[in-house]
């Protein structure tokens, strides 16, 4: 009796060792959301639905490469529609402390080049329900983390800004899948405390052994607006140079993203 009761107690000990803390798991869903494979590339159709059922759409390709110390590079081309023709975007993510992002847009109709200020990173993205930094994600270290429920097939995590006065949110929730850890629907909560926004990875695919969001919706619960994000041809590992990642690139788009 004393022997059974020694190994449940070690196997209680171990169960508890095992559980995974809050940083565990949200650094494991920031993996797999945003650094599967060294880089990776899509096809991107952007639907934007206004609240009276109208619909506008975009195309463009996203590069994306993981660089030194889990920083990253992104590079959005627009092919859709006319007048967003060859306009780039560009991101350098940083993931030092004390270290902004850098965002720059290429507007090629004003042969101009845009720095988006770190204020803006919270406003749409080309007039959809997404914001700039939906494109490469939140920076982990901008929120306190807080684990505040597990389902039998989910997490559900907690996030408050660090800087409250940085952004137009108090807290946001976000759900993660425990098979893959990839991030499957997040809810914004505004100052007072009512939930008016919601992104969701509604369709998932495994592409060369990663989980993959393939399609991706954005709600805005105080327009009615909603915007859709369809992804394919996507691709990992396909050898991008971090030249592409440039202001050089942002006037003379690299064949990777025109061919």
């Amino acid at each position: 009796m004393k022997r059974l009761i020694t190994t449940i107690m070690m196997l209680g000990a171990a169960g508890a060792f095992a559980e995974m803390s809050v940083e565990e798991i949200v650094n494991k869903a920031n993996q797999a959301a945003y650094y599967a494979g060294q880089d990776g590339s899509a096809e991107v159709e952007m639907k934007i639905v206004d609240p009276s059922g109208s619909e506008r759409v975009r195309a463009f390709t996203l590069l994306r490469m993981n660089t030194e110390n889990g920083a990253q590079k992104f590079y959005v081309y627009f092919k859709k529609p006319a007048d967003l023709y060859k306009q780039v975007f560009l991101v350098w993510k940083e993931v030092e402390p004390g270290k902004e992002d850098s965002r720059w847009m290429w507007l090629p109709a004003l042969n101009l080049k845009r720095s988006i200020a770190p204020g803006d990173k919270r406003t749409s993205f080309v007039g959809s329900d997404f914001v700039y930094e939906d494109v490469s994600g939140r920076g982990l270290k901008e929120d306190r983390h807080e684990l505040i429920e597990t389902t039998d097939t989910q997490y559900v995590v907690k996030n408050t800004p660090v800087d409250p006065g940085s952004v137009e949110f108090s807290y946001y929730t976000v759900r993660i899948d425990q098979d893959t850890f990839l991030p499957r629907r997040a809810e914004y909560f505004d100052k007072n405390g009512k939930h008016y926004r919601t992104v969701e990875g509604t369709k998932v695919e495994t592409i060369q052994g990663f989980p993959t969001v393939t399609e991706s919706v954005v709600k805005d619960l105080n327009s009615g607006g909603s915007t859709i994000n369809t992804f394919t041809n996507v691709k990992y590992d396909i050898g991008l140079k971090e030249n592409i990642f440039t202001e050089r690139f942002l006037r003379r788009p690299p064949r990777e993203v025109t061919r």
